[in-house]
């Protein structure tokens, strides 16, 4: 039997940034049932940091975390982990609305810029007449990112163990006792970082589940060799229809930004979706498409409200939440880090973190 003060349920980036902020204080285990964390939603990622990708939800959590990926602490990594890259956002007749909505929801937070948005993207299609830059955009070095937090985590003597799997786990004043893949684990606290497996972990713990839903999202990687240059903007369709983004010379990844329920599984990509996203794409720019590379899908998870949910179960004093990032948990690990290390151990949240309202994110908010 091992016996540890916390053990993690999930070992992407959720479980690896709350574990690294945590082992230095407390015997802490990261639970991964597949044979490499990350496996998931992390490595399939096409990750940004983007202030307003998210909604006002997210927004302080990115907010917070900028500084953190700019400019890390120098044992934590050596290098910033974003590039420049900058988003426009753009729209047809018709979408003055939603340009509006947006401008208006994040005044003074911020900054998004009017321009004609063909001046930034060569070979836009005339109909996209509207156009908002939003300057500040970096695109993320996931892989850097999730490695220096496991890395940190080992250092301060956390344990991960891969391919090992909750089976069930029962409470009693004591804690928790966990039937694992790997043998019976012990342990004060269990957190529930398990991504679109959130809710099934809750269930195997006897704890009531929240309604994460994992939500399809298709990726496709096109080899498109006329495309102007590798440093144009992240564009983003203002209604939420599509996004795409330059991967090196003559490539770009591109979504449909589709939203499909689906059960916790190792996604694939849905061919309609694949073709849907080629279509959207060639409706904006009248870039020849020479082949489709790659594609993929991962699921992105989601609480009823879509805001990320931080802090013990309501009714399971010992059952730590650390789920429904949705898409977004790449850009806000810093912040939600230091902000669930905080909420978890009792302890002061740290300066970066000190304007962000924990008790948006808590689990009460669902009865």
């Amino acid at each position: 039997m091992s016996r540890f003060d916390i053990v993690i349920i999930g070992g992407g980036i959720a479980g690896a940034s709350l574990g690294a902020e945590l082992a230095a204080d407390a015997s802490v285990l990261i639970l991964e049932r597949e044979d490499s964390a990350g496996y998931h939603a992390t490595g399939r990622s096409v990750a940004f940091w983007e202030e307003t990708y998210g909604g006002r939800a997210v927004q302080p959590l990115t907010t917070a975390s900028g500084p953190l990926l700019r400019s890390p602490e120098p044992d934590f990594c050596s290098r910033s982990f974003l590039s420049p890259r900058r988003t426009l956002h753009i729209g047809r007749a018709g979408d003055e609305e939603a340009r509006d909505r947006l401008v208006e929801e994040f005044a003074g937070r911020v900054e998004l810029r009017p321009v004609d948005p063909v001046t930034f993207l060569p070979g836009l299609r005339p109909q996209w007449t509207l156009g908002l830059l939003e300057p500040a955009v970096c695109d993320i070095d996931v892989a850097a990112l999730h490695h220096a937090y496991l890395r940190q985590f080992r250092v301060r003597g956390g344990k991960l163990w891969l391919g090992a799997s909750l089976d069930s786990a029962s409470s009693d004043s004591a804690g928790w006792r966990i039937q694992s893949s790997e043998g019976v684990i012990e342990c004060g606290i269990i957190v529930n970082a398990a991504g679109a497996w959130a809710d099934d972990v809750a269930l195997r713990s006897g704890v009531a589940p929240i309604g994460i839903t994992p939500l399809r999202r298709t990726v496709v990687q096109l080899r498109v060799p006329t495309m102007p240059g590798p440093d144009l903007p992240l564009v983003m369709d203002l209604r939420s229809r599509f996004y795409f983004k330059p991967e090196g010379e003559g490539r770009i990844w591109l979504t449909p930004h589709d939203e499909e329920p689906s059960t916790p599984c190792d996604a694939a990509p849905e061919e309609l979706a694949v073709a849907e996203a080629i279509a959207r794409f060639q409706n904006v720019v009248d870039w020849p498409i020479e082949a489709v590379e790659r594609k993929w899908a991962g699921l992105r998870s989601f609480a009823p409200d879509r805001a990320p949910v931080f802090g013990f179960d309501a009714r399971a004093s010992r059952f730590f939440w650390f789920a429904g990032q949705g898409g977004f948990g790449i850009q806000t690990a810093p912040a939600a880090a230091l902000l669930g290390a905080a909420l978890l151990t009792g302890n002061a949240a740290s300066e970066a973190v000190a304007g962000v309202d924990a008790a948006a994110y808590s689990p009460a908010r669902f009865g």
